[in-house]
């Protein structure tokens, strides 16, 4: 996730238009999303990265930005929501609520990283005990309040990377310890 120095992925108002990485940090979300298998979204997150499939613009910003819609056009994505009619995506699944049990067995049987995009889902899978890594672009302005990336639950975390980028944004990387087996799930 992309988020504010505070900790919020967009303010009061919903903007998250502060939220664009530069083309080095865009690159490195590039190479750790090449070993993705599988996002899991809930609507609000689905509906903000469906234009990497379905408005070209997006993705001819930068040759980082057409190399992450190349990515994420080929990775199976599982779209959790209750209003959702057809997801208007390829390689989509719609899903009416969010199975832990499914999740868990998904990321034992798969030999690639699935991630959870959006703080409201990823808090959820966090309270299963799914999330062993958490990834962050941290953005170096603060919001002041909104939509909080961290849940309301405390993990113990261990950084395994840092990375600076232009502007001031910095790639973090914590594994949650205490939690074992499978491959990641990373917000």
């Amino acid at each position: 996730m992309i988020v504010s120095q505070d900790g919020y992925v967009a303010g009061p108002d919903g903007d998250f238009s502060w939220a664009r990485p530069a083309e080095d940090a865009l690159a490195s979300v590039n190479e750790e999303m090449a070993g993705v298998g599988t996002y899991l979204y809930g609507r609000r997150m689905y509906d903000m990265m469906a234009v990497w499939e379905t408005d070209p613009a997006v993705a001819a910003q930068s040759a980082e930005s057409e190399r992450f819609a190349e990515l994420w056009r080929r990775t199976d994505k599982i779209v959790y929501s209750t209003t959702l009619q057809e997801p208007r995506t390829s390689r989509t699944e719609l899903r009416r609520t969010f199975d832990p049990a499914e999740v868990a067995r998904l990321k034992e049987a798969t030999a690639q990283d699935l991630t959870v995009d959006g703080p409201t889902l990823a808090a959820e899978a966090i309270a299963h005990g799914l999330v062993d890594r958490i990834t962050l672009l941290v953005c170096p302005l603060t919001i002041g309040g909104g939509l909080s990336f961290w849940p309301k639950t405390r993990m113990d975390l261990e950084l395994r990377r840092l990375d600076r980028f232009e502007g001031g944004v910095i790639h973090l990387g914590y594994e949650v310890r205490g939690l074992r087996g499978g491959r990641g799930v990373r917000p």
